[in-house]
């Protein structure tokens, strides 16, 4: 008999913690301090950076968690100091590093670090890492004093940079409001800034190091190293400041404008049968499209093909089929191999979207690729393979890709790229923070692409690929871990409100189609016994996750009318409304550990109420019906109460 879940459980699929965090401040400068790093540093209420931190990545990019002894934080009157000692070791190399943060009223903050490798050291990148925020920022002035003393007036990129904006930096200075500018001082290297929004990252990343010197690199045994960053903020404000914070949060309808986009979900190949098991489950969530996928490298093409196939029969659900080339011949002759196994097995997709191997990597702009056939020769050998069949280009992978490797304009019917919010950063705050990255994402590619057609997906929380290393992160205990496969959060109502900001952004940005990561496994919606552990489901009668019903509740709903809305705090309740048969539907998604209250404004008449969030959770897992049923009504609608990463539908009757 399953243990009942408990609260974490049913938040997060996991009992491990997201650590304790603290708030500190030194006049008007705030921060949270947090695992080490410092976040959300502001002046009078206005985020000056996103964050602070010392990390440490290994020759996969994966990023140590550090163990921390000797803590260390007095809070004064008129500042605060932090100190502590850190060790970051796996079973072949070990580092040891000492750090000290003081920060002052007068509007200074000093984060300083020296590190010895208790062993030879093999690292990507070892050291500082400065995030600017977006808003605000998001192609403003900054000025650039560049390692050799000169002085250059750039800009933060507003268009997404598929490479770094800026090299060689020894500080950068912008301004936060009116009268008060901030600088940042990096001293101890040669830094160098990327735009992270490639990787859904809410913001501008200054690092330690270049990307155009070679890596990974070797931190000798016993060569101690020193860095800094400080930060000063100059100047007075010239306008009246206020902190937008407490009180309700205001959610506003306004006019129709454009059709929600198809709303689908992914069947990978190793799913393949499980999915066709679950085919009930598939058809009453109503996805707009199946998306999966062959990988020609793979020997069982023709099995996975016939269970496309008997999925799709069941279903009667729209196949986009994915189709990764080998790139070891030309791109005909593998094409052809490829649909001679989906013939075989009598499956005949709707859409087929055609990639290859090494474009599932990732390379520097200006870095040499391996051979592979080109997009056009790809496109060329699709066509005539699958004739009069829409035709998807572009990338597999994440936007970093599509952005270094465009997709040429009037090769293929539409364009199409994944996401993945645990590139850098796999914490909670981080998780829900990659959803502020979606419209400048969005904006790029359309900036990009033009009119085409404009497709996103499969994407999760859990990566379904890891374009930076060998393999994707392994994540026996439960844990919250950059580039994994499984992340335990797709299991909680977390992932049902990432996902519905998820859904809310692209709708908002008119896209044509997204899908939701898979009908089963580590990256699913479904429920199904795994080789791993997975509390509060395993042995009990759980049918799906909280996820499910963000499918089932909008699947159906591809085409309808899409409906303006606006959320005043867009960080803390995502929105999304539409129009179905009975008048309008609006959602509303809690993306905080808090409880938020939301008032409501344009929506008239009285309407049902569903909510996903702890009190119903044990309906949400063994209910797959749940949003079919009769909600509460209500006969009118004003203001409602969301627990932490609640979810609420309200229904027009």
């Amino acid at each position: 008999m399953a243990k009942k879940p408990s609260r974490a459980i049913k938040l997060f699929g996991t009992e491990a913690s997201d650590g304790k965090r603290r708030e500190l401040s030194a006049g008007p400068i705030t921060a949270m301090f947090d695992n080490g790093a410092l976040r959300y540093i502001r002046y009078r209420g206005v985020e000056v950076l996103r964050g602070i931190a010392y990390l440490l990545r290994d020759k996969n990019w994966g990023t140590y968690a550090p163990a921390i002894e000797n803590l260390k934080v007095k809070q004064g009157k008129t500042g605060f100091s932090i100190s502590y000692d850190a060790t970051c070791r796996d079973a072949e190399q070990s580092l040891r590093y000492q750090t000290k943060i003081e920060a002052k009223a007068d509007g200074t903050l000093t984060f300083s670090t020296v590190g010895t490798p208790l062993s030879d050291f093999l690292t990507n990148r070892s050291g500082f890492v400065i995030l600017h925020p977006l808003e605000g920022v998001v192609g403003k002035p900054v000025e650039v004093v560049h390692v050799d003393g000169k002085r250059e007036k750039l800009n933060f990129p507003k268009i997404i940079s598929p490479g770094q904006p800026i090299f060689e930096i020894r500080s950068l200075k912008h301004t936060v409001m009116p009268g008060v500018t901030a600088t940042v001082l990096m001293e101890g290297n040669k830094f160098e800034m990327e735009d992270h929004r490639n990787w859904m990252d809410a913001s501008y990343k200054t690092y330690v190091c270049s990307l155009l010197d070679p890596w990974p690199y070797t931190l000798k045994r016993g060569e101690a190293f020193t860095q800094s960053a400080t930060l000063t903020i100059a100047g007075k404000p010239t306008a009246k400041t206020s902190s937008k914070s407490g009180g309700a949060i205001s959610v506003t309808l306004g006019k129709a404008k454009g059709r929600m986009p198809s709303i689908g979900v992914g069947v990978p190949m190793a799913e393949a049968q499980h999915a066709v098991d679950r085919a009930d489950l598939i058809a009453a969530a109503k996805p707009g499209q199946l998306v999966f996928q062959v990988d020609g490298r793979r020997k069982n093409q023709t099995e996975a093909a016939a269970a496309f196939r008997a999925l799709k029969e069941r279903t009667g659900i729209r196949a986009t089929l994915e189709i990764v080339l080998p790139a070891k011949a030309p791109a005909a002759e593998e094409v052809d191999a490829i649909a001679g196994a989906l013939s075989a097995a009598g499956f005949k997709p709707d859409a087929v979207v055609i990639t290859q191997m090494h474009d599932l990597k990732s390379f520097q702009p200006t870095a040499p690729r391996p051979w592979g056939p080109t997009y056009e020769e790809m496109a060329a050998a699709a066509r005539k393979a699958f004739p009069g069949v829409l035709l998807g280009g572009g990338m597999l992978s994440y936007f970093t890709e599509l952005n270094r490797k465009p997709a040429p304009k009037g090769v293929f019917d539409f364009i199409t790229h994944t996401a993945c919010p645990i590139v850098h950063s796999a914490d909670d705050l981080s998780v829900m923070e990659t959803l502020e990255s979606l419209p400048w994402i969005i904006g790029s590619t359309r900036a990009m692409i033009g009119t085409s057609p404009y497709h996103m997906g499969p994407t999760s929380i859990p990566c379904r690929d890891n374009p930076y290393g060998a393999q994707e992160a392994a994540n026996s205990n439960n844990g919250r871990v950059c580039l994994s496969d499984m992340d335990p959060r797709q299991r909680g109502l977390f992932a049902a409100a990432w996902n519905l900001g998820l859904v809310a952004a692209t709708a908002k940005g008119r896209l044509d189609a997204v899908s939701l990561g898979a009908v089963t496994g580590p990256q699913g919606l479904i429920y199904r016994k795994t080789s791993y552990m997975q509390p509060g489901f395993d042995g009990g009668d759980a049918a799906v996750y909280p996820i499910y019903h963000i499918l089932a509740g909008l699947g159906w709903a591809g085409g309808a009318r899409y409906i303006e809305s606006e959320s005043s705090a867009p960080g803390k309740i995502a929105t999304l409304a539409h129009e179905a048969k009975a008048g309008l539907v609006l959602w509303l998604a809690n993306l905080t550990g808090e409880k938020q209250t939301v008032k409501v404004s344009g929506f008239k008449g009285a309407a049902q109420i569903h909510v996903l969030d702890e009190k119903t959770f044990d309906m949400l897992v063994k209910r797959p019906d749940y949003l079919s049923k009769a909600g509460t009504k209500v006969k009118k609608v004003s203001s409602f109460e969301l627990a932490p990463y609640a979810v609420i539908r309200v229904s027009a009757i």
